[in-house]
């Protein structure tokens, strides 16, 4: 049997055994005051003294039985108990008494009257009937019962030379017969009862096993990274915010970057990559106390927490670390060597939280990496020259949208179905003087100076704008990306309201697509945020979608409309990704969003993903980020241009 049927057959066992001790007492009882009626209300000299003796060995059976059901109504009838075992118990003491009973009949038909006899013998063959729905549980027995109470007498009386006796013999004989099978449709009937609806509950279980073995594995992908296993970003900072709230000892903070990767990963593959990647982080392992504060913080970066630990035993531990990460990799083909340059930041001597600590690793790593790859270097207060660049980039930041050096490029995003352009997403380019610089590097700034508000309202008022002065014959909508720091601003509100209002764009064609982000920061207010927007017929979507941050009950409690997977997941179709983007659309069926896929870049990703069900596509396969006015003829190629 498979283990589903095992699974079912223990559930009818056990409803089989509660029907059973269930209509016990009731059956015991009218027995025994049946039976004490047929010895006591006869007197017979010749019967009596063996009347009586069947009569005490019948009660103390009873009490027996009593003894039994009481026991299970105490100590087993609420617990997962064995039902197989309870029958067999149950028909241990029911058989007996049929057979009891039989052999009373039998005795009796030899030494009465035709009244007793008659008496009896319809006495019994009601028990016969009744014993066909009391033990309907159990098909054997309610047949054994029903038949062995009348028919041994009966054949005895149809061998009689009387012929009132032999009447009453073949109709106890007939009788017997009709409810043998009366009790076997009856136990039938009940079984079938029973498995229809174990069935049922079966399957529930099992679907709920299944939901839950889903939202599990969603939890591990959105904790763990799906590529060396180690604790994600997200993780990693919630970890250490508790050891830094958990113990004043001092630590040291090593943030490892492999040197050479990126070559290997560019000239020999991303599959020799990956493993390189995997063994670093298994090597990683053998030296990490605590796996908790051990993490892959992206790309070929690692963070690790060495605990009560002081600047000269972390130089030492890191300088091992780059010796034990240098050794050869072992690929398939061929065996690789990397280095790995290590940045020290000490708790709590360079910092006391764990977002300066990081970035204190962080810079020593690139300090050091441009002083002498494969070596280790301590955060200084003389790295203050490596903020330079950052503070020219948040001094012209100031100033960027009175010097009209911001504008926007739309990315088209398509139909999976037939590649037609549903939306086009607004992406923000910045040219200081001749330079372009990249939104990774300016976003985090403006956000850390606070100038993300003012440039925020600036993209959404000129993409809402922008939108309103496209002539094509569908209205697409304009996504535009919003942090979780305009999000969490008391105006941000009326800052949608005076872009839509400004532009005459209606809701319907203003999507609004927040970072992963959100999911660290206070949901209440994210929550009210979103729902206001969606109030005004926004849609929101939750962008880099599976990268360390995500939960799945507070995207069911934001109730976005739209998820974006991450780019990085696309590109690793062929390992983990495939695997990542199937359980995100096994959860997007179940709480009902659509799925976009980012980083599109080939017919064949596009492909897979539509075998996957996901909803829209994007990326440089279909159109790199356009020009305002390069869209118009974008749009008029055909879609197989795309």
């Amino acid at each position: 049997m498979t283990s589903s049927e095992l699974e079912l057959e223990k559930y009818i066992q056990r409803d089989a055994a509660a029907l059973l001790y269930g209509n016990a007492i009731s059956g015991i009882v009218i027995s025994w005051i049946t039976a004490s009626f047929l010895v006591f209300t006869f007197n017979d000299p010749l019967t009596d003294s063996y009347k009586y003796m069947w009569w005490c060995g019948l009660s103390l059976l009873f009490m027996l039985r009593i003894v039994d059901v009481i026991h299970w109504k105490t100590k087993l009838q609420h617990t997962d108990f064995d039902g197989e075992k309870a029958v067999k118990r149950y028909i241990t003491g029911v058989n007996p008494t049929g057979v009891m009973w039989a052999l009373y009949l039998v005795f009796i038909t030899k030494y009465n009257s035709s009244v007793e006899l008659t008496t009896t013998l319809i006495a019994i063959a009601t028990m016969a009937g009744g014993s066909a729905t009391i033990l309907a549980a159990h098909k054997y027995t309610a047949m054994f019962y029903a038949f062995i109470l009348l028919s041994p007498a009966s054949i005895g009386l149809l061998l009689s030379d009387q012929h009132a006796l032999q009447l009453l013999g073949f109709l106890g004989v007939s009788y017997s017969i009709v409810m043998l099978i009366t009790s076997k449709k009856s136990a039938d009937f009940t079984r079938n009862t029973l498995f229809l609806k174990n069935e049922n509950n079966v399957l529930i279980h099992q679907m709920e096993e299944k939901v839950e073995q889903r939202t599990r594995k969603i939890y591990e992908l959105s904790n763990l990274d799906s590529l060396t296993g180690l604790y994600n970003r997200a993780a990693f900072i919630s970890h250490l915010q508790a050891a830094l709230s958990s113990s004043a000892k001092p630590f040291a903070l090593l943030f490892i970057d492999l040197d050479g990767f990126k070559k290997i990963n560019d000239s020999i593959g991303h599959l020799a990559g990956d493993q390189i990647l995997k063994q670093s982080a298994e090597r990683l392992k053998i030296w990490s106390l605590d796996t908790k504060l051990l993490c892959r913080w992206g790309g070929d970066e690692f963070l690790m927490v060495l605990a009560d630990t002081n600047e000269n035993d972390a130089v030492e531990i890191s300088e091992q670390l780059i010796e034990m990460l240098s050794d050869p990799h072992h690929t398939e083909n061929s065996v690789l060597s990397v280095g790995a340059t290590i940045g020290i930041a000490l708790y709590p001597e360079h910092a006391k939280t764990e977002d300066r600590l990081i970035q204190s690793a962080d810079m020593a790593m690139y300090y050091q990496k441009k002083q002498a790859r494969s070596t280790v270097g301590v955060f200084t207060e003389q790295m203050d020259q490596l903020y330079s660049y950052e503070l020219r980039l948040k001094n012209s930041l100031t100033k960027a949208i009175e010097k009209q050096q911001l504008r926007l490029v739309f990315q088209p995003i398509v139909s999976s179905n037939d590649s037609q352009i549903v939306a086009f997403e607004a992406l923000l380019r910045w040219q200081l003087d001749d330079e372009n610089i990249p939104p990774d590097e300016f976003i985090g700034i403006a956000e850390q100076y606070g100038l993300i508000h003012e440039i925020g309202a600036w993209v959404l008022n000129d993409a809402c704008l922008q939108a309103s002065q496209w002539s094509f014959e569908q209205a697409l909508p304009v996504c535009v990306n919003v942090s979780v720091i305009q999000l969490q601003d008391e105006h941000f509100i009326s800052i949608i309201d005076d872009a839509l209002s400004s532009s005459s764009l209606s809701g319907e064609r203003l999507h609004i697509e927040i970072t992963e982000s959100v999911f660290a920061a206070d949901t209440s207010i994210i929550s009210e945020r979103i729902k206001q927007l969606q109030h005004r017929k926004i849609k929101v979507s939750i962008d880099d979608f599976g990268t360390g941050y995500s939960s799945l009950s507070v995207i069911q409690d934001l109730a976005i409309n739209m998820v974006k997977i991450d780019r990085s997941f696309v590109n690793k179709m062929n390992t983990n990704g495939h695997a990542i983007i199937s359980a995100v659309m096994h959860i997007a069926s179940s709480l009902d969003f659509l799925v976009i896929a980012e980083g599109v870049e080939t017919e064949e990703q596009a492909q897979e993903l539509q075998k996957l069900g996901v909803h829209y596509l994007q990326g440089y396969h279909y159109s790199k980020p356009l020009e305002i006015e390069d869209i118009d003829s974008y749009l008029i190629q055909e879609p197989e241009s795309y």
